[in-house]
């Protein structure tokens, strides 16, 4: 990020690892049958600077190279440019600001930046407002800004693993929505760490009308969708209990159980890149795989109980972009 804002209030949230259950955190899904998701923070974070009481608006993204200006909220264009720092000014009616935000994830990655960047957002807002809120009314309200004020479709575990940071586990009961912390065992922690390989495929991932699509053909009660979103659900909870367990080839095998669901729920879910990268893993040692996210395209993760060099070393000659495996123990932070 570009100098600091002076007398500017400064925020950070870190990204996410979906390790199971991810898309029945979504509606109507998530609101109709219960959705269980496994996910842990990852220490690339998403910082905000926000400087209030200035007589313009200036918004900038230093990781997209997008910048606005405008006297009034109504002078922005009403186009996707800065869309969630548009919303969410204008859902907290902040007057004139200096607005900087930056990623260290990669754009499209799938890793839940967005989330990451709405609940720094909506935890700068507060701040400046004088507004307590605890993590979770910030995951909460993050959700409402990314997927009612910017219409963006998605779930609500990216909020919640920004907001609490750390191993999750996340239900999604009929509406009600509960955040238990996954106390893992430090060693084993370490462990998972060091045999995961994150891999960006430098393509971006589904975009939210694909989620549309897939909650769609739920509704539309799709056999093998509804299938897929209930088998998802029940690897959340066979998850947790590998967590517990410490047993880490049972994780691998968990991930790649629930990467074949995951493909289950809409054609294209594995681009041909992402066949050949899958494929280059396994032959070097990998257990299983999948796509962080919703899928076709972004990052992938990989369980490799072995030696993870050679994985690594394959990993690289696919062309992709391997990003460091650090759980991240904190959620949001206001500095």
């Amino acid at each position: 990020m570009s100098t600091p804002l002076p007398d500017s209030i400064r925020v950070s949230a870190p990204v996410r690892l979906d390790l199971a259950g991810a898309w029945t955190d979504v509606a109507p899904f998530a609101i109709e049958e219960c959705g269980v998701v496994i996910n842990a923070a990852i220490d690339l974070r998403t910082r905000v600077e926000l400087r209030t009481g200035q007589a313009r608006y200036r918004l900038r993204s230093d990781d997209l190279g997008e910048e606005l200006e405008a006297r009034t909220i109504e002078e922005f264009p009403a186009d996707g440019s800065l869309a969630l720092l548009k919303a969410a000014i204008r859902r907290n009616r902040v007057g004139g600001c200096d607005l900087v935000t930056a990623a260290e994830a990669p754009p499209g990655s799938g890793l839940g930046t967005s989330g990451a960047l709405s609940v720094a957002l909506t935890a700068a807002i507060a701040a400046s407002q004088n507004r307590m809120l605890t993590p979770g009314e910030i995951a909460h309200e993050a959700w409402q800004l990314e997927t009612i004020d910017a219409a963006v479709a998605g779930g609500q575990q990216d909020q919640y693993a920004a907001a609490l940071g750390g191993f999750q586990h996340l239900i999604f009961d009929h509406g009600t929505t509960t955040a238990t912390p996954i106390a893992l065992d430090a060693g084993f922690a370490a462990t998972l760490a060091a045999h995961t390989v994150i891999c960006y495929t430098g393509r971006s991932r589904f975009s939210g009308s694909t989620i549309s699509r897939v909650m769609e053909a739920y509704q539309g009660q799709d056999r093998v969708v509804v299938n897929a979103l209930r088998r998802l659900a029940q690897l959340g909870h066979a998850m947790l209990d590998a967590l517990h367990a410490q047993d880490l080839a049972r994780v691998g095998e968990l991930v790649a159980d629930n990467w074949k669901a995951q493909q289950d729920l809409a054609p294209g879910m594995c681009t041909p890149a992402m066949a050949s990268l899958e494929a280059a893993m396994l032959a070097a040692g990998a257990i299983g795989g999948k796509a962080a996210g919703s899928g076709a395209g972004g990052t992938m993760f990989f369980i490799v109980p072995g030696n993870p060099e050679p994985a690594r070393a394959a990993a690289i000659r696919e062309g992709v972009q391997l990003l460091p495996t650090r759980w991240a123990d904190r959620g949001v932070t206001v500095d």
